[in-house]
Formats: C-alpha cells, sequence, structure tokens
C-alpha cells in the first residue's frame, strides 16, 4: 500500500503571507485538518486547524475589539505555521507512514514527491485505510484470538479451522505491539479473523476446541 494511492491528492495550499483568518476559512470550508504552506515552490510550514482555532479562542476570550482586528488583519500564517514539518514522500508505504506518525505523535503529513508537495495523508485516511482492512462496509463477522507464537504454517491452520467450521474467511491480520516482539523467538501477537458467517459461535467453538482461545467475536447483522 502505496502512499501516493491513498492520499488527498492536490491539496490546498497557500502562501506564508497568507492572513491566519483566511487559512481559517479555507481549513473550516474545506473540512480540512492542515494546509502545507508553499512559497516559491517549495514547502515552508504546515498551519493546522488546531494553530487556528487556539489563536481565535484566545481572541475571543478577551473580547478586545482591537485583538480582534489585529488578528483579522495583521497575523499571518507565517506567524503560527509549524516550521520544517515533518513529511512522507508518495512512494513510501502506508505502513511507514502510520509509524512514524505514532513515532512524532504527529496525525497529518504533507505528501513529497521530487520536492514538490502533491498530498497530504492525515488521520481520516488512516482510519479509511483500516476500515477497508477491517471490511467495515461488508458487514462482516470476526473473532480475535488470545496471542500466539506466530510459528511457520499458523496463519493456515487457522484458517482451516474456521472455514471448516462454515466460514468464508475474508481476512487474518496478526496484530503485535513493538515490545511483544524478540527476534530470538517466536513473535506474540492477537490475531484478528474476519469472514462471514451465519452463525460466528460455531466459529468460535472449532477454534477453542483447537486450542486457539478467542478473546472476542462479533456476528456480523445483515
Amino acid at each position: 500500500m502505496i502512499v501516493r494511492n491513498w492520499m488527498q491528492s492536490n491539496p490546498v495550499v497557500i502562501g506564508s503571507d497568507t492572513l491566519l483568518s483566511e487559512a481559517k476559512r479555507l481549513l473550516t470550508e474545506n473540512n480540512l485538518h492542515g494546509l502545507p504552506v508553499v512559497d516559491g515552490g517549495r514547502l515552508r510550514g504546515l498551519i493546522t486547524r488546531a494553530n487556528c482555532l487556539r489563536a481565535a479562542h484566545c481572541v475571543l476570550r478577551t473580547q478586545n475589539t482591537d485583538e480582534f482586528n489585529f488578528f483579522s488583519t495583521r497575523i499571518k500564517v507565517k506567524d503560527l505555521m509549524v516550521r520544517n514539518p515533518a513529511t512522507v514522500d508518495a512512494n513510501d508505504t502506508m505502513e511507514h507512514a502510520l509509524q512514524r506518525g505514532q513515532e512524532l505523535g504527529i496525525g497529518q503529513f504533507p505528501v513529497m514527491d521530487q520536492g514538490q508537495v502533491v498530498g497530504m495523508i492525515s488521520a481520516n485516511e488512516i482510519f479509511s485505510l483500516a476500515a477497508h482492512f477491517l471490511g467495515a462496509w461488508e458487514k462482516r463477522s470476526g473473532v480475535t484470538l488470545a496471542p500466539l507464537d506466530m510459528k511457520p504454517g499458523m496463519i493456515g491452520r487457522i484458517t482451516d479451522i474456521a472455514e471448516a467450521a462454515g466460514a468464508e474467511v475474508q481476512a487474518i491480520y496478526p496484530i503485535g505491539k513493538p515490545e511483544d516482539i524478540n527476534p530470538q523467538q517466536n513473535h506474540r501477537k492477537k490475531v484478528i479473523i474476519r469472514f462471514h458467517s451465519e452463525n460466528t459461535r460455531i466459529v468460535v467453538k472449532a477454534l477453542e476446541d483447537a486450542g486457539f482461545p478467542v478473546i472476542e467475536s462479533v456476528q456480523a447483522v445483515h
């Protein structure tokens, strides 16, 4: 999964001399969380909805006419933007973007391609990707298995057991935390199974009878 296939293409960009009030308007009207700040074709910064809201809140709290006028006519994007923001490349993987966001505590990135801003990746795209993985629009049933040592052939065995119990398996996702992974040992991971089935309880019983404890299950409502 490559960033360029999931990003917001052709993002709205603004110059650093744009009034903050105009940036706030663009963010609100376009339902955006951030705008890349570009001068002369080069990325200079990032102005976020949070930046604008904090500034507007301070002005509204004082109820001072002079401060409101200053906010409306004098404060510019360059006064509050995040300078030299973290970015991702259009050819990076979505996994890399997600990991980088977690490491830096960032919810959005300008996407670069040969030095030019070509898109934006935010939590919205990450949520959309997760929804596709989990089949949010397909009304899949699912179970989550307790952490397992992910040995060779484990995924195939789980699939065979679920399908023998009447499940039409759509996807299996082993999920582990970084601290659970030891290069010298097998990786212990929870296993999420998404499938179509008329009776999830039958699938749960088959898995547990085979030695795979189920910690949660969901029956899709059609």
